[in-house]
């Protein structure tokens, strides 16, 4: 017979790599999730569709890359699984009849909803073709991006301005809620591989216009004041240390004489070129110091400072060697895509629906508004006598129900006392005593049970008065004829 297979791939007990959390520190159960969703999935085109695509890895890795949309999906089904799934946005991607390309932002379950169109979009694919090296496709979609908002909040504006204050610092919630606040004193830096950058553009005039830029970028360090061909054999002293594929990734010095001629660039040292000769070198203000992690040797908690002595290191060596393990690096900023050019026209307070509380084009008076009061006012009333009418009849049909089920029971519970009746009274008939007739007198057993009938008092009456015998003849004769008749057939 042969072995069962124990399951140690995706199983409890698999050596399985350490969980997102011991990694990144980012990934918890608390954090937002997303849905980014295509209403109208076979309607809105190739380009929204990629569009949305793109979207998702933006939002990674707290949202559904797998969502598959069906043309016969409504938001009704969506809404309906936010609960279950935990998911805290829903960003809803759409075209109209006249072909301009909306996009809405609703915080689930109760709302508020942002409606945003999409003046202008470029696809990720469109991004890295206009670049001469781009990047992307590795590591960087593991941890969720850096999100940094620039000018959402204008330092003049007030409740009675077109675009009011409470909507900008309602909008710069919005926006902070998509991703998990980062801890600084937690959050390891190597975790910090995006940046999604959303900037408003200020008008000069107070137009009532509310646009974001929507851009995203990949974070690259490189070390500063090497030279080309330095940070080379850095690199490749890195990769000797990994278990990736080092073909065409190592220097070729198999047509020089001495590794002087890679460092200088040839034999006078014409091509020796640093960061600050070199055309490509990073900007001074993209400079930081970065420590780089080191393995350090831990003592035991008995003789730290026996171990410390034996070394001839004290506290200032240990400065000075932290001084050392300092590295500066240049910062650049590499785009990924999508890029969008957002203009919200419309916020409404419930999901996709309810009061409007802001909108670009239709303005309303004072008495207006309070007609809308009065109208939200009496629908809610409406909607909370129907809630409370629905509740009265679930408890009606649930007390019906129960009383239902109680006198079934109890008609079952009789007709099963009847039927114990009944196999009494079978009992009864099946015993010997039934079978002869026992009355329960002591004198003796009526044989063919006629104690008490007329024939039996007709009978006895005929034998006292001799009339008996004469009988009898007369049945014995005729019981001898029918023998006859019997015979001769």
């Amino acid at each position: 017979m042969a072995k069962k297979r124990s399951k140690r791939r995706t199983h409890l007990g698999s050596h399985n790599p350490a969980a997102p959390t011991a990694v990144t520190g980012h990934i918890n159960t608390k954090d937002p999730k997303s849905m980014v969703i295509r209403m109208g999935a076979g309607e809105v085109g190739t380009s929204i569709s990629q569009l949305a695509a793109d979207v998702r890895r933006v939002m990674e890795p707290g949202t559904a890359s797998r969502l598959k949309e069906r043309k016969a999906n409504r938001l009704r089904d969506y809404v309906t699984m936010c609960g279950p799934l935990g998911v805290s946005h829903l960003l809803l991607f759409s075209r109209s009849e006249s072909g301009n390309t909306n996009m809405r932002l609703a915080i689930t379950p109760r709302g508020p909803t942002f409606h945003f169109r999409v003046e202008k979009y470029s696809l990720t694919k469109d991004v890295r073709r206009a670049q001469r090296h781009p990047k992307g496709g590795g590591k960087e979609y593991i941890t969720p991006p850096l999100l940094v908002m620039n000018n959402f909040t204008n330092p003049n504006s007030d409740h009675t301005s077109k675009v009011p204050r409470h909507l900008e610092s309602l909008t710069t919630t919005a926006f902070q809620s998509l991703f998990p606040p980062i801890n600084p004193q937690r959050t390891p830096l190597k975790s910090i591989r995006r940046v999604l950058l959303l900037n408003r553009e200020q008008s000069s005039e107070d137009d009532g216009t509310f646009i974001v830029n929507f851009r995203h970028y990949a974070i690259t360090t490189k070390p500063v004041g090497l030279s080309k061909p330095l940070r080379r054999l850095n690199a490749a002293e890195k990769l000797l240390k990994s278990s990736k594929s080092k073909k065409g990734q190592l220097p070729n010095l198999g047509k020089l004489k001495d590794i002087s001629e890679f460092m200088i660039g040839g034999e006078n040292g014409a091509g020796y070129e640093t960061d600050n000769t070199s055309g490509s070198e990073y900007e001074t203000d993209a400079e930081v110091e970065v420590l780089e992690t080191s393995a350090r040797k831990v003592h035991s908690s008995n003789k730290p400072r026996q171990a410390q002595n034996e070394d001839g290191s004290d506290d200032e060596d240990g400065d000075a060697g932290r001084k050392d393990n300092v590295e500066r690096r240049a910062v650049k900023l590499v785009e990924l895509g999508p890029r969008m050019k957002l203009r919200m026209t419309k916020v409404e307070e419930g999901l996709c629906s309810g009061k409007v509380m802001w909108h670009e084009y239709v303005h309303k008076t004072r008495e207006e508004i309070r007609e809308l009061e009065k109208k939200w006012e009496q629908r809610r009333k409406d909607k909370e006598a129907r809630k409370k009418e629905q509740k009265a009849n679930v408890e009606r049909k649930k007390a019906a129900k129960e009383a239902n089920k109680q006198q079934q029971q109890q008609g079952k519970k009789g007709q099963q006392e009847e039927e114990e009746d009944d196999d009494e009274d079978m009992e009864d008939y099946d015993s010997d005593l039934y079978e002869y007739g026992y009355d329960g007198d002591d004198k003796g057993f009526d044989s063919e049970g006629l104690a008490g009938d007329a024939e039996e008092q007709v009978n006895s009456k005929m034998e006292e008065d001799g009339d008996w015998e004469d009988e009898e003849e007369e049945i014995a004769d005729g019981n001898k004829q029918g023998k006859r008749k019997a015979f001769k057939k």
